[in-house]
């Protein structure tokens, strides 16, 4: 039930922003007269179409290739390769036959659609919902490092006080930032009363992309009372109850969440024993640690000082478009990233299973929209790209046409079109692959 949840989550966030897309290309083809000769969800190749209708002389249906959608234009070389009409004489009505600017609002109309719905998107949650997030000065037992934070020198302990210079008021916010895990950022740290400074190292992302960012660091927290005991697990066997405090494991106190789960760890596959509060009285109990050093309970921890802030409509809408063009920025210094050869590509790209893992198995409307906004911008800047085949490629040859006065070839265009789509063809099966092996 979970995978399919997970599919249906990523149909409907895509073919939102696919139709959306592509609905940006025909209001701006339609606004100049153009024809438009089909509009397609996915792609109908071969002629496989799974429903179609014909409106006004348009063609509507939904393909059967999930691989994204497109608007055929008359007189345009487009990824369908359909040369045959560019064979006759130009009409009015064709995309070859307007000047070179409405061309160019054309070809840019998708993108301009995907910007104004990431920014309306990230703008509505903001306001919906405000910006929830942890105060970091007030984490007064400071942060445990995860695989990423251990391998650049963050001890258990540490409160972080600033990162490049500028004080790390909001935990998530500030210290999980694309500024710090992008890498080569400085984070100034508090450790037994004394402050030091750590520095990000530039290839970090590659971790990231690897461990997931919550394995940088989390806040360190007391632990609690045992909340819930899975039935015929080892904690039921071990009779652990709702309710029992653990304060011992094999007779080392323990008093944070990180240390039970490191002592845990440490008696993987044997035996262990757990002295725990129940009614006032301490009991010692003995039991089998598994190989995932878990005994099948739900502890409890100490309330995190979260802060929430809300904004009216219009204070709203400033956060949701910072928040929406730093999607942009953060995949500017990710690619720069990769063609420095600081990250390795086959780290930092993910394809549609990459996404798919994103929404996760379970509804969540809050994480939904964020990620349809995120994949909104990120689609907004991947379409801007000069690749042919992409809007960003025919923008280009616009730009050409438009400064040295001349249309480009229709040959030129036929090829370049073609070298394109196999461009992208690689680009698919390269992050499909790369899917496959991370999974």
């Amino acid at each position: 039930m979970g995978t399919l949840i997970m599919i249906g989550q990523v149909v409907l966030g895509l073919s939102i922003l696919i139709i959306l897309h592509e609905l940006g290309h025909f209001l701006a083809a339609r606004a100049f007269g153009i024809k438009v000769e089909k509009f397609y969800l996915f792609f109908d190749a071969w002629g496989v179409k799974l429903f179609k209708f014909n409106y006004k002389g348009c063609e509507y249906g939904i393909g059967w290739l999930p691989l994204g959608g497109y608007v055929k234009i008359a007189g345009m070389i487009d990824e369908s390769m359909d040369t045959e009409q560019l064979k006759q004489e130009p009409q009015p009505w064709e995309f070859r036959s307007k000047p070179a600017w409405q061309r160019l609002i054309v070809m840019l109309g998708g993108i301009i659609v995907n910007v104004i719905v990431g920014i309306f998107v990230f703008w509505m949650i903001t306001f919906s919902y405000g910006e929830r997030d942890i105060d970091n000065s007030k984490l007064q037992y400071g942060v445990v490092p995860g695989i990423i934070g251990s391998n650049i020198g963050i001890e258990t302990g540490d409160k972080i006080l600033a990162v490049n210079g500028k004080p790390a008021i909001n935990f998530f916010g500030d210290v999980l930032s694309s500024e710090v895990l992008m890498g080569d950022a400085k984070l100034t740290i508090e450790r037994n009363g004394q402050q030091q400074e750590i520095q990000i190292p530039s290839d970090i992302l590659n971790e990231v992309a690897e461990h997931k960012r919550n394995e940088f660091v989390q806040p360190r927290t007391k632990i609690g009372i045992i909340s819930e005991v899975s039935e015929q697990s080892e904690a039921a066997r071990m009779q652990l109850q709702k309710g029992d405090s653990i304060t011992c494991v094999n007779g080392r106190e323990i008093q944070f969440f990180d240390e039970f789960k490191q002592a845990l760890e440490q008696h993987v596959n044997k035996g262990v024993e757990l002295t725990v509060v129940r009614n006032g009285e301490e009991i010692a109990l003995h039991g089998q640690v598994d190989s995932t050093a878990a005994l099948g309970i739900v502890l409890s921890r100490e309330e995190l000082p979260v802060t929430i802030q809300k904004y009216g409509l219009a204070a709203s809408f400033p956060i949701g478009a910072k928040k929406a063009f730093s999607v942009v920025t953060d995949n500017i210094k990710g690619f720069s990233k990769i063609f420095k050869g600081e990250v390795r590509a086959d780290k930092a790209l993910s394809g549609p299973v990459g996404i798919a893992k994103m929404f996760g198995t379970e509804v969540d409307w809050l994480r939904f929209w964020n990620l349809v906004g995120l994949l909104s911008m990120a689609l907004a800047f991947m379409n801007l790209l000069p690749i042919p085949a992409l809007d960003g490629g025919h923008v280009l040859f616009l730009l050409v046409e438009m400064i040295q006065g001349k249309p480009l070839s229709d040959n030129f265009l036929e090829k370049a079109q073609m070298i394109g789509f196999f461009i992208l063809i690689a680009l698919m099966l390269f992050t499909l692959g790369n899917d496959i092996i991370k999974w």
